[in-house]
């Protein structure tokens, strides 16, 4: 589906244009894109790489292009509600990547490790969070062990069901975009159900202050837990699940963001960590290690910017253009399959 890759493509870049902060960064990923876009289509020093590393199948499946455009694909939609992985499916579609099965299977898996550059965005966004977790851990911030038994209680869920269906989800539903647009929709009714939902709730609670992510119950953060587990089918997106679990539980749309950013640090780490130690023998064989970097760098630097952008998108507009997107795309993809 080739005509659907711009559209996407033009989607998160138009997001990281708009913002008006950050401007370094922004410059940095332009100039990224502009010096990749300039090389030839290929694994740039693709002989010096094959003779340092001879393990290298010559089935590789990701050049220095493709790993830009994940990256930023990968980047900009993480942290939005609109599903980073389901975007990631459509943009493999639409690159028609050949290669055999194995080769396949190895670019599935790095377009989950390709989340680290991402990881290591929100932890440079939201330091202080990270190193309050990480006073509480050692009994030297009440709040931020709180925030911390909330983050772990969150993440048990995803911890226990995720190792059992990575298997199914990988063969069944990361080469089919028809799954994806599926769950685009079914995602845009749940936004457009929480929305109105968070605005009657502001109309009668609106002199009431923000509930802090230290103060929410436990009960709270295993509920956003359980419903994290829905995004694992791809096109859901693990942020809009955490998001709208966070309009459940009391959470003001800025804070609801915050701890979905914050939770995502946990489970993407642990997601990656999962795929570098049980797939890193195939993506060795058929992954260059110059794209892999590449792509991360571009993930880290979108990424950055997507977060700060969604922060204050929501506190003015909330989750509906999201919800619009969402069924836009959706109805998009099915409508090419059909």
């Amino acid at each position: 589906m080739p005509n659907l890759l711009p559209f996407t493509f033009s989607t998160c870049l138009s997001v990281i244009y708009n913002d008006f902060y950050f401007r370094e960064m922004r410059k940095l990923l332009v100039l990224i894109i502009f010096a990749m876009g300039a090389l030839p289509k290929g694994n740039l020093f693709a002989a010096t790489e094959e003779s340092n590393d001879p393990q290298v199948s010559e089935d590789t499946v990701l050049d220095y292009r493709e790993a830009v455009i994940y990256g930023v694909v990968e980047g900009v939609t993480e942290y939005l509600p609109i599903s980073s992985t389901g975007h990631l499916v459509l943009v493999k579609e639409g690159l028609d990547s050949e290669g055999s099965d194995q080769a396949k299977e190895a670019l599935n898996a790095y377009l989950i490790v390709i989340q680290f550059g991402a990881i290591l965005a929100v932890a440079f966004l939201y330091w202080r969070e990270v190193w309050a977790i990480l006073l509480g851990l050692l009994g030297m911030d009440p709040r931020g062990r709180a925030l911390a038994r909330n983050l772990f209680l969150a993440f048990v869920p995803v911890a226990i069901l995720g190792p059992l269906f990575a298997d199914q989800i990988d063969h069944f539903l990361m080469d089919d975009p028809r799954p994806v647009a599926f769950a685009l929709i079914a995602g845009s009714f749940i936004m457009f159900a929480a929305e109105r939902m968070r605005r009657k709730r502001e109309l009668t609670e609106s002199s009431k202050p923000s509930l802090d992510l230290g103060q929410m119950r436990p009960g709270g953060a295993l509920f956003i837990g359980l419903l994290q587990c829905v995004a694992m089918w791809p096109g859901t997106s693990r942020s809009m699940m955490t998001i709208v679990g966070g309009y459940l539980v009391g959470l003001r749309p800025v804070k609801a963001a915050e701890f979905s950013f914050l939770l995502g640090l946990v489970t993407l780490t642990a997601a990656s960590g999962y795929k570098v130690v049980t797939k890193s023998d195939v993506m060795a064989d058929h992954l260059h290690l110059g794209p892999v970097l590449v792509g991360c760098l571009v993930a880290g630097v979108s990424a950055a910017l997507s977060v700060h952008w969604l922060v204050g998108y929501l506190t003015r507009r909330g989750l509906g253009l999201f919800a619009w997107y969402r069924l836009a795309l959706g109805a998009l993809v099915l409508f090419w399959f059909a």
